[in-house]
């Protein structure tokens, strides 16, 4: 099961009933969640903060869902998102995902297959991988979908910003992340991105998954080698 406050899922949703249903489901599979009512509250939240999962009602008051997720993508927003609609326009279909939709799920719908849906973006952020354990080093994995580092068969406990770092280095394999990059994923609309503590979520996880995993490229970010 995803571990507490690990998988954040932001649900915008007007229909006040149905969103207390999927809150209480979803948090009892493990999940957090955040929730919004109408487009502004959601596009005040997607500024302030960092998700996993972006589920998105379409018609709620003020901006609609395709617009949101529309504009948030134009901002370089990456996040999965799936869209929960009781539209059916094959037209309708189109400019979700035109809008930048991973996914695309109509009302009424079984809460299990949103489940699904959901564990499915998890592991689709890690190459699409059959296998949702990730390997990271020798003898080391990490769980897509419990959001969880394994040593062996024991997991590790990380810090939310060292939890997002690993994913981060995960998702972009062999690949130089900027130091820009890194705080923007980390750090929210309204903190302040910290040097300091950047080189220590480094340092712990260097000592975790080995010092040789993530290079440093001076004066622009870090590299993860898989191995």
């Amino acid at each position: 099961m995803p571990e507490s406050k690990a998988t954040r899922i932001f649900l915008l949703e007007d229909d006040t009933n149905l969103s207390d249903t999927i809150v209480d489901f979803l948090e009892e599979e493990g999940f957090e969640v955040d929730t919004a009512f109408d487009g502004e509250e959601a596009e005040e939240k997607l500024y302030e903060n960092r998700y996993d999962i972006l589920l998105l009602d379409v018609n709620v008051p003020g901006i609609d869902g395709f617009e949101l997720l529309k504009s948030a993508r134009e901002r370089g927003v990456g996040t999965p998102a799936i869209f929960i609609t009781s539209l059916n326009a094959i037209e309708n279909l189109e400019q979700g995902y035109e809008s930048g939709a991973d996914d695309y799920i109509r009302k009424p719908f079984a809460l299990k297959e949103l489940l699904l849906r959901i564990t499915t973006l998890l592991k689709r952020n890690f190459s699409h991988r059959e296998n949702p354990k990730v390997p990271v080093a020798e003898g080391i994995a990490f769980d897509t979908v419990g959001n969880t580092l394994y040593v062996g068969d024991e997991p590790v406990n990380l810090q939310p910003k060292e939890l997002a770092l690993l994913k981060l280095f995960l998702s972009r394999p062999n690949e130089v992340i900027a130091h820009e990059t890194i705080y923007d994923t980390l750090w929210g609309y309204d903190e302040e991105p910290s040097e300091s503590a950047l080189r220590t979520y480094i340092k712990n996880l260097r000592k975790i998954i080995g010092k040789d995993r993530i290079v440093s490229i001076k004066r622009y970010g870090y590299k993860y080698l898989p191995q």
